[in-house]
């Protein structure tokens, strides 16, 4: 479903990502694992849009990525929720999830099935809707941005770090949502960020990535050295 080919991409002339290759088929559960700074979120980026290749290949179910514009890629089924959420403070919690349909222009019908999905994985959220997002911790505010990506992503969504700064009862409910969406939604792929491989044992296989190279790991549950 999602290939990238010898992608390279650059930030002000620094390289930060180097010839990386990079296979997610549907339905699967991949994690990218590297350090801060090892290139996760550019990689992430380069997928949407964000960032521009230097060089490569990027392809999505046939369509080629590095030449459609940023604001395509959810029109294709992916949807992203970066590490620092971007919520919208003045809006409720279900104003933004609702912001990227209603920003594609989805049926109220469709919108609608998006939304029941979010509630389903996340039933948490159904009681916290009319809430400002101002007013949201930082836990809730990860559980909102994987909500609004679910809303925007109906093929592959991308993840940022989303463990980091979690207590450890929210890591777990957070993992448990993502199971629970698994089961919910089989189609799905999921490609998540994150420097700490413990926490994504669930994961169907890895790779690693460690000054924008990136190489693959096998499953998280296998032992992995920073050495």
């Amino acid at each position: 479903m999602l290939r990238l080919e010898r992608v390279s991409a650059e930030i002000e002339g620094v390289v930060v990502v180097r010839d990386a290759s990079l296979d997610i088929a549907s339905g699967a559960t991949v994690a990218l694992i590297g350090r801060n700074g090892a290139g996760k979120t550019s990689l992430q980026r380069l997928i949407m849009g964000a960032l521009k290749p230097r060089s490569g290949r990027l392809s999505f179910d046939g369509h080629d990525l590095a030449g459609m514009p940023a604001h395509r890629r959810p029109f294709l089924g992916i949807g992203y929720a970066p590490e620092d959420r971007r919520l919208y403070g003045s809006f409720t919690l279900e104003e933004n999830l609702r912001f990227p349909g209603e920003v594609m222009r989805l049926s109220a019908a469709e919108l609608s099935r998006r939304l029941d999905l979010v509630y389903a994985v996340l039933p948490e959220l159904r009681d916290m809707r009319e809430r400002l997002a101002a007013g949201l911790s930082g836990g809730q505010g990860k559980m909102v941005a994987l909500g609004r990506a679910l809303v925007a992503g109906t093929r592959l969504i991308l993840l940022d770090e989303p463990f980091q700064g979690l207590a450890p009862v929210l890591a777990q409910r957070y993992g448990a949502a993502l199971r629970g969406l698994r089961q919910a939604d089989r189609d799905i792929a999921l490609l998540i960020a994150e420097s700490n491989p413990a926490l994504l044992s669930f994961a169907d296989e890895s790779y690693l990535i460690e000054r924008g190279e990136v190489s693959r790991h096998g499953t998280p549950r296998a032992p992995i050295s920073w050495a």
